[in-house]
């Protein structure tokens, strides 16, 4: 399969790419388009046999659900019942952005998209290209990350078209996204909100609007059993090629136990890479040390960390270690990714 690429400015997009992108949709192909959080892999939320081809194109377990992405509140209406009133309450908070609410779905809403189950995912992005591909598709875009699963979630076009070229009908170029780790998830189904997935808009933010909000007890700890409610729960994601394990503890004895290590596997021959931060980068010794961001501004942090594991991909790093970050704020979402991507594998010193 040929895929096609167009290249999208986001204050001056091209209409004739999007329309051509969103006919792709509706004739139930592919397209991965840029958002506001990570790229997203798109189909025709309604159409069974194209959420059947992004499991495919993925490599993705059936039973774990896709998001349907809309471009106006209105069509919330027409996928989900009930529309509890806090389900408006938060719309009218973080929508568009990088929120994704769980309710009761319609019938129209067929079960390959939502991984077998009564529910579905919604969410209304804020990237101005991604809202218009979405109207021009029909409005019901079930988009996952674009990317094989397992792997890195895509900041950028290069990524998907790595990932992607070939398997699927277009890439829509965008250039780097804002945020870099998935939207919030938060499931209002039952008596209380609950998060199912940590992201931009955090526990705090929700609680301001929401009142009383959980956490689902797997975020921080190890894969949750039977069908995932929400994407990324059940499964390894966001993995390097290379064995990842974080670190944590006071910031010297980190430093000391990573530079111990490093130099103990790279006498064993692996190629070694290290995940540190403006303060401390330099202050180790690796074959590739990637400085993430600035820890007193972890938005930072979740904006480059799926793209230095993917560079730590395309060097060859065989064994990867990471500092740990503080697990409140957006804080919580980065460390949800790296546990996820480290196997859960965490060293305290």
């Amino acid at each position: 399969m040929e895929t096609l690429y167009a290249v999208i400015d986001e204050k001056n997009p091209d209409m004739e790419q999007i329309k051509k992108a969103g006919e792709i949709i509706k004739k139930g192909g592919l397209v991965a388009f840029p958002t506001e959080t990570v790229y997203g892999l798109g189909g025709d939320a309604l159409n069974p046999e194209s959420s059947k081809k992004i499991y495919a194109a993925k490599g993705r377990p059936s039973d774990n659900p896709l998001i349907v992405h809309i471009s106006r509140m209105e069509d919330l209406y027409r996928i989900a019942d009930p529309v509890p009133e806090l389900a408006v309450k938060l719309a009218e908070a973080f929508w568009p952005g990088p929120l994704t609410m769980i309710l009761k779905k319609k019938s129209i809403v067929p079960e390959e998209t939502t991984g077998g189950l009564e529910t579905v995912a919604v969410r209304f992005p804020s990237h101005p290209a991604a809202r218009l591909f979405i109207e021009a598709a029909g409005g019901f875009v079930a988009a996952p990350s674009a990317n094989i699963s397992g792997k890195p979630s895509p900041t950028l076009a290069s990524h998907v078209k790595e990932d992607m070229e070939g398997r699927i009908e277009m890439i829509l170029d965008g250039g780097a996204v804002g945020i870099g780790v998935e939207s919030t998830i938060v499931d209002l189904t039952d008596k209380e909100p609950v998060i199912l997935r940590p992201g931009y808009v955090t526990k705090e933010m929700l609680t301001k609007v929401a009142g009383q909000v959980e956490v689902d007890r797997t975020i921080l700890q190890g894969d949750a059993a039977g069908k995932p409610k929400a994407p990324g729960m059940k499964y390894r994601h966001y993995a390097p090629k290379g064995d990842l394990t974080i670190v944590e503890g006071k910031q010297e004895d980190v430093i000391r136990e990573i530079n111990r290590l490093c130099a103990e596997k790279k006498a064993a021959g692996e190629k070694t890479g290290i995940i540190a931060t403006e303060k401390t980068a330099e202050l180790y010794a690796a074959d590739s040390i990637k400085n993430a961001g600035d820890r007193e501004k972890e938005e930072t942090i979740a904006q480059n960390l799926y793209r230095i594991l993917r560079e730590f991909d395309e060097e060859g790093i065989t064994v990867i270690y990471s500092e740990a970050f503080p697990a409140d704020g957006i804080g919580q979402a980065v460390m949800n990714r790296l546990l996820k991507a480290a196997g859960h594998h965490k060293i305290m010193v």
